[in-house]
């Protein structure tokens, strides 16, 4: 699932919440009154989910498009996190491990290079960097380890966005609420019950909405970024042991990439004449 498949989920939200909101815009006409019976017991409502979010009112639209937000993030974050197979390749750590231990640091670099993963990334940066000495080979796999830790918590952070956001998205639709009833309160006083209990329903209905985004998007996120900081401890390890035993006094000046270097002797030193002996 690819970045881009968030705007048809959110459009889709978004037609599905502003039928409901449209919907609930209609006005009904008045039920009639029912007839009071003597020691009769008054029949409790039970709303429908669709009921209550129509109770809900327009704040509904917005923590609906959080809540689609909220799910695919959850997927995409366990498709690509959760699974150390897709981070740490068995295949690759083994190939990479056979070629070091032949020399072949050429062979190497390719390999990372045909076969891209977390691992291979880390691994094709630091053999880049390796006839440099030790220093600057380990800068350049700290620097890559960096990058692929940005790449997993970017779409996380969003989750902790979502967690903070919604709760006062609801409280927005409380404060509406809760105008509303002290605007019936004040026009109708309290012998107008039923409008009373309608803006207290869009008081709870818009809070307790903001609060079920919130809690998972919240455990999601702290879950996902344990899950990512381990799995980036674990690739760290590992290219730790990959090169723990390098040779960098046989490599030094060495370039095992193939990309072009374009450090070169300054013009003017390479333009002066060439002393006679």
């Amino acid at each position: 699932m690819k970045p881009r498949f968030l705007f048809p989920l959110v459009a889709i939200a978004s037609l599905v919440f502003g039928g409901i909101i449209a919907a609930s815009a209609q006005e009904k006409p008045p039920a009639p009154a029912p007839s009071v019976v003597a020691d009769e017991k008054p029949k409790v409502v039970e709303m429908s989910l669709m009921d209550q979010i129509k109770l809900g009112g327009w704040i509904m639209f917005p923590i609906g498009i959080c809540s689609v937000a909220t799910v695919y993030l959850l997927v995409d974050g366990v498709r690509r996190i959760t699974s150390r197979k897709r981070f740490l390749p068995e295949t690759h750590v083994t190939g990479v491990k056979n070629l070091f231990r032949t020399g072949d640091y050429v062979g190497a670099y390719k390999f990372c290079k045909n076969n891209p993963s977390p691992f291979t990334n880390v691994t094709k940066a630091a053999l880049g960097m390796a006839g440099e000495g030790k220093h600057a080979t380990e800068e350049s796999a700290s620097a890559e380890l960096a990058k692929e830790n940005a790449q997993m918590q970017y779409f996380i952070s969003y989750l902790s966005v979502i967690g903070v956001c919604t709760p006062m998205i609801g409280l927005l639709g409380t404060v509406f609420g809760m105008i509303s009833a002290f605007a019936t309160l004040g026009t109708s006083g309290v012998q107008d019950s039923s409008k009373l209990s309608e803006a207290i329903g869009h008081v709870l209905v818009a809070t307790a909405a903001g609060l079920l985004i919130a809690i998972p998007a919240f455990f999601g996120y702290y879950w996902l970024r344990n899950r990512s900081a381990k799995l980036i401890h674990d690739l760290q390890d590992t290219i730790g042991s990959v090169f723990k035993k390098m040779p960098y006094e046989h490599m030094a000046g060495a370039h095992l990439g193939d990309d072009e270097l374009y450090a070169a002797i300054p013009n003017w030193v390479q333009s002066q004449p060439q002393s006679e002996a």
